[in-house]
């Protein structure tokens, strides 16, 4: 746990980063709703200050006045406990309140924050306020990823920015890590902070395998699009190939062929594909084919902590072969924040290590992400086991 004054200085800063990635936005990008799944840049801003203002503020600082009474019904995302919210698909229709006024709200809240921890506070209310960052912090990911997706489906194609560099690539030679049969412990197993549903340290037995030291590259996926791999079902699970030829899948996200060649949308716009770079923006279907494709699998999540020492990791959430299922002992939160992760642990994959657009102090090797099978707009990718 983070001392107050430290956890504070946390707080401005986590603060500071959020309204830093919006910099580059014109004031039409922040209310953009492109598909359910991405929300626009003003209610990001607005939701988690909300979270701020709803767990902290309202319930415990008692000279605090709220900030305006209908914005727990504009901002709240999924709490049922909370109240009724706006549906998630009409985000983009709220016009109002202006992206003024949500910032405007975010100062509000921001100084109302400072003022309450300016003096000792409990270990519960340190912990909520931790609890309150890192929510923040997991939105500046999405933040980063639904702009991406906005501006990516705009038919101009405009750059976001020239100081982000979204295909970083992996200079070291790829080998495989052999692994041991064994015992693994796996979760979380420090004072540092993480997600409930990381919680419940636990044995698992595992079999022999090669973890590749490496992540799948554009170059290594073009031959899988090459050897016309979108058009073979036996690749693919049944429900992955009603997938693909639904959306009519032929490439990654962002991809497109121009004059025999492969580019693709980044946050300097329209560039040519790295063949190098570590292929993303792909779904766990295409994973999963991919793995088919080249006679091998996928990691499952305990395989992948268990071998994660062995390679460099963070440049792409890496797709596993686990569902999204509670550990052993799991207990939620009581309360609001119990719906935290508990309630999504059905019909999802679980995502390893973090990528490009994780925030920083917002890392470690137990962190487990978890999307719907099909979904592609974050920084995805794939690490072999053979």
């Amino acid at each position: 746990m983070i001392l107050t004054d430290s956890l504070l200085d946390f707080f401005l800063e986590t603060r500071k980063a959020s309204e830093a990635i919006c910099e580059p936005l014109e004031i039409e990008d922040y209310v953009v709703q492109p598909v359910v799944d991405v929300s626009p840049p003003k209610w990001h801003l607005g939701h988690t200050t909300w979270f701020f203002e709803e767990f902290i503020l309202k319930p415990h600082a008692k000279s605090y006045q709220e900030f305006d009474s209908d914005f727990s019904f504009v901002f709240n995302s999924y709490y049922e406990t909370v109240g009724k919210r706006v549906v998630r698909s009409d985000r983009g229709n709220l016009s109002r309140p202006s992206v003024k006024k949500v910032y405007a709200y975010r100062e509000y809240v921001t100084e109302g924050i400072k003022e309450f921890f300016g003096h000792a506070q409990t270990q519960e209310l340190n912990d909520l306020l931790e609890i309150g960052i890192h929510h923040e912090k997991q939105h500046q990911e999405l933040l980063l990823t639904d702009i991406k997706f906005i501006l990516g489906n705009n038919p101009l194609l405009p750059v976001y920015s020239t100081k982000f560099a979204d295909h970083p690539v992996e200079t070291h030679q790829q080998d495989w890590v052999s692994m041991e049969e064994g015992i693994y412990e796996i979760g979380h197993d420090s004072n540092a902070f993480c997600y409930d549903n990381e919680l419940g340290r636990h044995k698992v037995y595992l079999q022999p395998y090669e973890i590749s030291n490496k992540l799948v590259t554009n170059g290594e996926f073009i031959k899988f699009i090459e050897a016309g791999a979108y058009q073979r079902f036996d690749l693919w699970h049944a429900e992955g190939w009603d997938w693909v030829n639904q959306q009519d899948v032929k490439a990654p996200l962002y991809w497109h062929q121009i004059d025999g060649a492969w580019w693709h949308y980044t946050a300097t716009g329209l560039q040519k594909v790295n063949e190098a770079a570590p292929v993303t923006h792909i779904s766990y279907f295409e994973s999963f084919a991919y793995a088919q494709w080249k006679g091998m699998r996928l990691p499952t999540e305990f395989e992948w902590e268990a071998g994660q020492a062995f390679f460099p990791w963070g440049k792409r959430w890496e797709w596993t072969e686990s569902a999204y299922l509670p550990y052993p002992n799991y207990q939620k939160a009581d309360g609001a924040l119990g719906e935290y992760n508990g309630k999504f642990m059905v019909n999802q994959k679980v995502l390893r290590g973090s990528s490009i657009a994780t925030p920083s102090k917002h890392t470690r090797h137990t962190y487990r992400n978890f999307f719907h099978p099909q979904l592609r707009w974050q920084f995805t990718g794939l690490r072999l086991v053979k």
